[in-house]
């Protein structure tokens, strides 16, 4: 459990429904950077891109070098809960990246239901367009995924996540279809379970990403 000297953090304005519901499940392509000087952001990368030991130790030092501001926001891109990426932040330096993705894993089976219910609020905020299921019969899968993405949040309260990591793009769509369908037979606390998990995947992807040292990305700030 997260220690006891962890700074208290207000409550964050909870956000309205979103368009293009079909959209949420890839929010785990969003790109967390520390930009170089307040208002610049990093051109996008691919998040499946794994990065070299040598690229990764150069990402991690400035993600451990960079002011706890800057870190926080980053951190808050992989997860929205704020009491997870206060405490992954607080705990720097790690030394690997394999301690910095164990760091997160355990912060991420430490979420509480309302650190859960902020992360999940969180995802519904960026969206990106699909870049599979092209062609005849297009228009009828994004038609069911719609309806399926409705059924779920009727039923659950919250939006579907899922990771995507590893998928080929003409993979994504079936992929989300099948997964909201099976998961619609849960319970409610047996689908919050999944969810949890789903949400520490994704942010496992999205820190793998961040200290990645891709050259496009802009520079860590340290101050």
């Amino acid at each position: 459990m997260p220690s006891s000297d962890t700074p208290a953090v207000p409550p964050r304005k909870s956000r309205g429904p979103r368009e293009h519901r079909e959209h949420r499940e890839h929010r785990e392509h969003r790109e967390p950077t520390i930009p170089a000087t307040r208002g610049d952001r990093a051109d996008p990368g691919q998040i499946r891109t794994h990065p070299s030991a040598a690229t990764a130790a150069s990402g991690l030092d400035r993600f451990n070098a960079a002011s706890p501001g800057a870190a926080e926001a980053a951190l808050l891109a992989c997860c929205g809960s704020r009491r997870w990426a206060l405490r992954l932040s607080g705990h720097r330096p790690y030394p690997d990246l394999g301690a910095l993705l164990a760091a997160a894993d355990e912060a991420s089976y430490d979420l509480t239901p309302a650190d859960l219910a902020e992360a999940l609020a969180d995802e519904s905020a960026g969206h990106q367009p699909h870049s599979g299921a092209r062609g005849p019969g297009s228009l009828a899968a994004h038609t069911a995924l719609r309806a399926a993405h409705a059924a779920y949040e009727s039923r659950f309260g919250h939006v579907f996540v899922i990771c995507l990591d590893g998928l080929r793009s003409d993979e994504v769509l079936d992929h989300v279809l099948a997964g909201i369908r099976a998961r619609l037979g849960h319970e409610v606390d047996e689908e919050r379970s999944v969810s949890a998990d789903e949400l520490r995947r994704i942010a496992r992807a999205r820190l793998t990403h961040l200290v990645a040292g891709h050259p496009e990305s802009a520079p860590f700030r340290t101050a």
